[in-house]
């Protein structure tokens, strides 16, 4: 039997006195496309750290297709991961930059060009020659998603993708979210911007103060959100965001 994508039992973080994240369950299946909402300090960010093996977690277990998340080497082949600020170099151009991501990854030169070349085309970005220190924000996200998409990974974690980006460039991140999930790419979505997870996701996990509070589909667990269930600056945010 296929294990699913991503799996939690009781995965905990701590940081002294403080729980970042307590005891979170989560199954995500293959090809599904998973809202993960919150407010600014729920554990959003946490939880995909953990997930991506860049923290160990303080209790519980975690699993990516299968590979426990403290085996990092296990994991890694599995896993593209876009930060809400991607790891680029200005100083390069975008081509530059996909070829030394995809050399990291073990991709020889010309399979790297190869593929950059596809997902430059698949995002509409036209500026491979230009160093990345000219990108605006939007083209930045564009070229992180190429990067963290370079290696074909099976999970592909996006915090905040489409955050300080105008209507344009945010539909062109999610259409090719859309596109990904469509060709067999789980993605897990982490955001406090409800509109992406009204129209992208499969499924949704609420999270508050380190704890999922409501999981399900995008209508049910949204209605819940503005019916009162998550704290005032929360539903004021998202209000202002529509």
């Amino acid at each position: 039997m296929t294990p699913p994508a991503i799996e939690t039992d009781g995965l905990r973080k701590q940081y002294g006195d403080t729980v970042a994240l307590a005891g979170l369950d989560l199954r995500v299946e293959r090809g599904e496309v998973y809202g993960f909402l919150g407010p600014n300090g729920a554990g959003k960010t946490t939880t995909m750290r953990l997930l991506t093996t860049l923290l160990r977690p303080s209790g519980g277990e975690a699993w990516i297709c299968g590979e426990p998340v403290t085996d990092r080497e296990a994991v890694a082949p599995h896993v593209g991961h876009l930060p809400e600020r991607p790891p680029l170099y200005d100083e390069l151009t975008g081509r530059e930059q996909l070829r030394f991501a995809g050399e990291l990854r073990g991709l020889g030169s010309a399979e790297a060009d190869r593929r950059a070349e596809s997902r430059l085309d698949a995002l509409g970005l036209d500026a491979g020659t230009d160093r990345i220190s000219t990108y605006s924000t939007g083209m930045r996200k564009k070229l992180g998603i190429a990067q963290a998409t370079l290696h074909e990974p099976d999970v592909l974690f996006l915090d905040e993708p489409t955050n300080g980006l105008d209507p344009r460039a945010a539909r062109a991140v999610r259409d090719r979210l859309t596109a990904l999930a469509a060709d067999g790419t789980t993605v897990f979505l982490s955001t406090h911007i409800l509109p992406v997870v009204e129209e992208a996701a499969d499924r949704v996990g609420l999270l508050n103060a380190g704890e999922l509070i409501a999981a399900g589909r995008p209508a049910r667990v949204i209605d819940r959100a503005e019916g009162g269930d998550l704290e005032d600056a929360f539903l004021e945010l998202t209000h202002e965001e529509r």
